[in-house]
């Protein structure tokens, strides 16, 4: 028994002398493998300096010289004029005078170090421990590296680079930052930086955002305003003092309380900025105007094929008086808490007035051009159009009752019906159910295209509630349809740019007239135009009246929310939306009110000195259209060949040439006019030959010379319509016209 526990434990003894054998080289492959890690890191880690070096080195050759940068310019100034050549607004950079390092008050320099980039003083263009913080703040918190770029940076990008956020645009821009360390000393980095950071307002420079903001150099800035511009880079357009003043003095406070922070301020200065303290210079961008040139402006960089930075003139088509005259107007009648917007153009589409909201200085949303919101009744121009162009008229009598399409039943404004009425009083008291029975009639598709055809671009539904304006869109777009009608039927395209100038008044674009198309036949033109116009003078947009012709339509959408009306008179076409950013109900808020009355103020302003021009509401075809009737084609043969139940042709032998009728074989010979008649073949063979013209034709070639020739006939103006039936299953004999 001993001698087997001997060897169990001899086995066991063993068994763990070769675990440990076997342990071993486990823990050397790990520590090889460590070490190669180690080198190979290390060898990557030098490289990667080697090749950073080398790209800041070659950088830092080919950056220009300093006068260079400061004579850099960051953007391009464009002088905007009115059609009679005045000038409403100057955009782009404004430059003040270059201030030099020791020009600079150490406050500003404190300011902006404090709050941009508190270790500018030590770092060699990156700031590597915020850089790190960012970093490790951003893989345990969660989302983007933000905070990153020191004033060295910033300035590489404000100078070289564009401000796309991507890792390539980084990574260029603290190659260039080290670059920059490398060339320049802190003082002019600096330096350069204060001169061309963007402040807002246009304002490049500190002297410019100085002169702006206070109406005095930066030479002269106090602590309180040096905070206050300082606080400026983070957000220009949100802490402008011009727009808010009281978020401008926030955010200057805050820039104070870094100073304290950071040592540029004593721990125990308690300066604060208090509001009405810092006196402001009042913002001449407030000027509504704003609204138009934010549209037009972007509309150069394609009309301009270059990359010039040459100061421009841009001349538009604005109106200064109509454009006063649109903001008026909208301040006098927009309900308290809305907004409103107003676009009127002329038939050419040359904008007038354009205005995107009440006040652009609050809020430069444009309300006009890039906000989309349901029309209400005024969509129903495009159910209208569609009928109209499907046969129907003014006069034509329709049936305002209830109805259901599908599990939709529509509702009229009142809640009544008035039962049967023409197409005319149904549009101008706006009827719900006739509008429905229309759409439905010539189909939601036709009048979606036809809402297309005049130039609204947004995604319009095709369910049977479209027709009352659930489809949304934009109040330019509404103005183009109605100009479209206005015009008489043609196509309509809104423009604001005329003509662009350089130096020395060299013409670097000039608008040339596009060609228009007609949209809708002249007489469905007049037929819309009818309506529109009964829509003001006994309907719902009584409001809109100005003393001459005038037509347009209300639109009121569900629970109030929207209120429109879109109009024309003597050739200027305005449109006027109210309404609430949110989209929420405003009471009282409907198209034949405040709209209407804005409208019909604008419009006494617009048009007065423009000759009054009397609404063409002609809706008869021109005679070269109209299809002459059965009567007509019976009685006139003399133009016409017929052709029997068996499709043969028959030389027309009627009444008028004593013979014969073809439509009625069974009616008595009767002799026609003087000259006229002549007598039936006795023994008729067959129906009569075609002429010879008519077979040359139809055969391609030529017949034998030995051939009669027989007269040829004319065509009549429009194929006449299909023949009657004889009531016993069989077809009269047709007129056909020549080929």
């Amino acid at each position: 028994m001993a001698q087997k526990r001997g060897e169990r434990r001899r086995r066991a003894a063993g068994s763990g002398s070769s675990a440990a054998k076997v342990d071993k080289p486990e823990r050397g492959f790990a520590a090889r493998w460590m070490r190669r890690l180690l080198v190979w890191g290390t060898a990557l880690a030098l490289l990667g300096a080697i090749a950073l070096g080398t790209s800041v080195y070659f950088a830092a050759q080919n950056l220009p010289s300093y006068s260079a940068m400061m004579s850099s310019q960051n953007g391009q100034t464009i002088v905007v004029r009115a059609r009679d050549g005045s000038e409403i607004v100057s955009l782009g950079p404004s430059y003040g005078q270059w201030l030099y390092d020791d020009e600079i008050p150490t406050v500003m320099k404190d300011a902006i170090i404090s709050v941009e980039d508190r270790r500018y003083r030590s770092h060699f263009g990156v700031d590597v421990l915020g850089l790190g913080r960012a970093i490790y703040n951003s893989l345990t918190g969660g989302g983007r590296i933000r905070a990153t770029s020191t004033i060295t940076q910033q300035l590489a990008r404000n100078v070289f680079l564009n401000s796309n956020r991507s890792m390539d645009r980084k990574a260029r821009e603290m190659v260039l930052a080290m670059a920059l360390e490398w060339k320049f000393s802190k003082e002019q980095i600096l330096e350069l930086y204060l001169n061309k950071v963007y402040f807002g307002g246009g304002a490049y420079g500190i002297d410019s955002a100085s002169r702006n903001f206070y109406s005095h150099s930066a030479r002269d800035l106090s602590l309180e305003e040096a905070a206050i511009i300082a606080g400026l880079v983070k957000a220009p357009s949100r802490y402008s003092p011009t727009a808010d003043a009281d978020a401008a003095v926030s955010r200057g406070n805050v820039v104070l309380g870094q100073m304290r922070k950071y040592g540029a301020l004593s721990p125990s200065d308690s300066t604060r900025i208090e509001p009405g303290v810092v006196n402001i210079k009042p913002d001449g961008g407030s000027n509504s105007v704003r609204y138009f040139t934010d549209w037009a402006l972007p509309q150069l960089d394609i009309l301009l094929n270059t990359d010039s930075f040459e100061p421009i003139e841009v001349w538009t088509t604005i109106d200064p008086d109509m454009q006063a005259a649109a903001v008026q107007s909208l301040r006098a009648n927009t309900p308290s808490g809305t907004q409103g917007a107003l676009v009127s153009i002329e038939d050419d589409g040359a904008i007038l007035a354009l205005v995107g909201g009440t006040n652009y200085v609050e809020s430069n949303y444009n309300r006009a051009t890039d906000a989309v919101r349901q029309p209400g009744s005024s969509w129903k121009l495009f159910v209208y159009l569609a009928a109209l162009e499907a046969g129907y008229r003014p006069d034509s009598t329709v049936k305002d009752v209830q109805v259901t399409i599908g599990d939709w039943s529509p509702r009229n404004s009142g809640g009544g019906y008035a039962g049967e009425m023409d197409l005319r009083s149904a549009f101008a008291y706006s009827k719900n159910t006739v509008a429905a029975q229309l759409g439905n009639e010539v189909g939601f598709g036709t009048v979606a295209s036809m809402a297309r055809r005049f130039g609204i671009t947004t995604p319009i539904s095709e369910y049977p509630s479209m027709v009352l304006g659930s489809s949304e869109t934009r109040v330019i777009e509404m103005v183009r349809a109605f100009a479209g009608i206005s015009a008489g039927g043609y196509s309509v395209e809104p423009y604001g740019i005329t003509k662009v100038t350089g130096t020395n008044g060299r013409v670097l674009y000039e608008r040339e007239t596009p060609r228009r198309y007609q949209l809708v036949p002249d007489y469905v033109a007049a037929g819309m135009t009818d309506l529109l116009q009964a829509g003001v003078s006994i309907g719902t947009g009584r409001a809109a009246q100005i003393g001459r012709p005038v037509a347009g339509k209300t639109g009121t959408t569900s629970s109030n929310k929207d209120g429109w009306f879109v109009g024309f008179s003597s050739g200027v076409t305005t449109g006027v939306w109210m309404g609430r950013d949110d989209a929420k109900a405003v009471p009282g808020l409907q198209g034949g009110r405040a709209p209407a009355q804005a409208f019909s103020q604008f419009m006494r302003v617009a048009v007065k000195d423009r000759p009054i021009r009397e609404f063409d509401t002609d809706t008869g075809l021109p005679e070269w259209q109209i299809e002459p009737d059965d009567e007509y084609l019976y009685n006139d043969s003399e133009d016409y060949y017929f052709i029997d139940e068996d499709g043969n042709l028959i030389e027309p032998v009627g009444p008028d040439r004593g013979g014969r009728n073809p439509l009625d074989p069974d009616a008595e010979p009767r002799s026609g006019g003087e000259g006229r008649s002549r007598p039936a073949p006795s023994q008729p063979e067959g129906p009569p030959a075609a002429s010879d013209d008519f077979l040359e034709r139809a055969i391609g070639g030529e017949l034998p010379a030995d051939q009669p020739p027989q007269r040829r006939r004319p065509a009549p103006a429009a194929p006449p319509p299909p023949a009657p039936s004889t009531g016993d299953g069989q077809r009269r004999p047709q007129p056909a016209q020549l080929p």
